[in-house]
């Protein structure tokens, strides 16, 4: 019962940090709402939650991560794929070496394999909590793109990183050339894995399912399940989980095409899984939040270790790993958006990225859920039974990177975002051509099919003049798209969609009033509003 209470009580905090966030008058983000109730249940409340690092790793990690893989736009991730891998291998790299010794060297009692494992730590980005700050300041998509890519790499080489680095500590040993083997071993076969079970799993399912019959629950259940079975399958063969977590969810958006899933199921689907992110994303702050006050308490002993008595040595320390990861991820910014996104075509120089494009970058990158989760999922003891040395320390020191990093991308970032823009391509977009392929099939499905049933028939005429109703909205669509629209055209092609919505919208008041008076069922109701739900979904989208 202790255990399901407080499972209540961590997700009413995580409720409210959602209702909270919306009241307050400034747009203050949600992840530091959810630390200060988090604070509040750990302080006030004394509700006290023992972590078991395993565990919590395992609850929390893979399914992010495999959301992250799934959700990502694919092309995007192609396209700018050298600024992504720039920021998410080099960086981290990057960032392990140098920050790891500068850490060592600012505290010397910190081994330098526990140094390290700090340092893998503070290196993975948060999109969650970057596009949480900037809610209320829009994101240029392309910039939006790049963070989503370069935390889904950073977060698996970040945690690939801290293996070693634990590793190192467990045995006091550590070989490079043992380690880059080891990683490509675990890069591989991780990513090997991972595709393999997802693309198994999706295509067992729908083998199943055309054969007898399928359910949307049974298709949300086998998702939710994909990234649990990826990774404890590649840790038991000593791969790496991360990696395969991350790689079953590109893998299921390749997969997926073709599963024949319902369009029903997709919405629900969707629907759960947006539910799960908010939640697990929103227990870890709350988590962080909690584990605050003891960790505070403890802060008089933690500071011992550093060789100092005074408290406040504990916030110069953080301060020193904020700054010496922005100057890390500034210069290194600038570097990777000048070889790729400002380049200029057709001559050998280079374009210098604008500066506010460099910061806005570099402040972006704050540390959020994976930090957290890999510095709890610290061993507690060694091998011998002895304490892991400056586990406590370390814990602090990226709570207060993580509350850092959020604070100042809370105040610089809706500034910075402000009339932001990067490169963008040119001509008509992805999303247009998209459109226009789409409707070009339909209108060649249509004439096929008014053939087919017109023939024959004595009223082919009535079929004739349904295909060219419909038909002449997808051409509407594509003249709209090929042609030269002007912004007067756009401007009442927006006002129609408005107009449809409203419409829609108050068809739907008007089924649940019906159901409400008992003048409909509730099948007729949930029907009907299905339908209605699907066409508000994709009007709504289009905003």
């Amino acid at each position: 019962m202790d255990i399901v209470t407080l499972s209540l009580f961590l997700l009413l905090a995580v409720v409210l940090s959602g209702v909270v966030s919306r009241l307050l008058p400034s747009a203050l983000p949600r992840p530091l709402v959810q630390i200060a109730l988090g604070a509040v249940l750990g302080g006030i409340a004394q509700i006290r939650v023992e972590l078991d690092p395993e565990i919590f790793f395992l609850l929390f990690v893979p399914p992010l991560l495999f959301l992250d893989g799934w959700r990502i736009p694919k092309d995007e991730l192609f396209r700018d794929a050298g600024a992504i891998l720039g920021l998410a291998l080099g960086l981290v790299f990057l960032t392990v070496l140098g920050m790891g010794l500068f850490i060592h060297w600012m505290i010397p009692a910190m081994p330098y394999a526990v140094a390290f494992a700090l340092a893998a730590v503070v290196s993975p980005t948060d999109p969650i909590a970057v596009s949480a700050i900037a809610q209320k300041v829009p994101i240029p998509k392309r910039m939006m793109h790049i963070l989503e890519g370069e935390s889904l790499l950073n977060d698996a080489s970040g945690l690939v990183c801290l293996r070693f680095a634990v590793a190192a500590a467990l045995t006091g040993a550590f070989s490079l050339t043992h380690a880059g083997m080891t990683f490509a071993w675990m890069a591989v076969s991780g990513v090997g894995l991972g595709v393999a079970i997802a693309w198994g799993t999706i295509t067992a399912k729908s083998l199943f399912a055309r054969r007898f019959g399928d359910d949307s629950g049974s298709n949300i259940l086998v998702s939710l399940l994909i990234p649990f079975a990826a990774y404890l399958v590649a840790e038991h063969v000593e791969s790496s989980g991360v990696l395969a977590a991350a790689a079953a969810g590109i893998a299921m958006s390749f997969t997926n095409v073709s599963s024949g899933v319902k369009a029903a199921t997709r919405i629900r689907r969707q629907a759960v899984w947006d539910m799960l992110q908010f939640t697990l994303n929103g227990i870890i702050f709350v988590l962080l939040g909690e584990q605050l006050p003891q960790v505070f308490a403890g802060a008089r002993a933690t500071v011992m270790l550093t060789g100092h008595a005074s408290l406040w040595w504990l916030g110069l320390y953080v301060l020193a790993i904020v700054a010496g990861l922005g100057a890390l991820r500034f210069a290194w910014t600038w570097v990777a958006l000048r070889l790729t996104l400002f380049r200029q075509r057709g001559t050998p120089g280079r374009a210098s990225p604008p500066r506010r494009v460099i910061t806005a970058m570099s402040v972006a990158g704050a540390r959020g859920a994976i930090t957290l989760a890999g510095a709890l999922t610290l061993p507690l003891t060694l091998g011998d039974g002895t304490p892991f040395p400056a586990r406590d320390l370390v814990i602090f020191l990226a709570c207060g990177v993580i509350l850092s990093s959020l604070v100042i991308a809370s105040l610089t970032l809706p500034l910075l975002l402000r009339g932001l823009a990067l490169p963008v391509q040119d001509g008509m977009s992805e999303l247009d051509h998209t459109r226009v392929a789409a409707a070009k099939a339909a209108i060649a499905e249509l004439e096929r099919l008014q053939h087919e049933m017109a023939e024959g028939r004595d009223d082919a005429d009535q079929y004739v003049e349904i295909a060219s109703r419909l038909m002449d909205g997808y051409r509407s669509r594509i003249d709209t798209l090929e042609g030269d629209f002007d912004s007067d055209a756009r401007r009442f092609e927006d006002v129609e969609r408005r107009m449809r919505l409203a419409a829609i919208r108050a068809e739907r008041r008007v089924v649940f009033d019906l159901l409400n008076s008992r003048a409909i069922g509730s099948d007729t109701a949930q029907r009907l509003g299905r339908e209605l739900d699907l066409v508000d979904t994709r009007l709504s989208a289009q905003s």
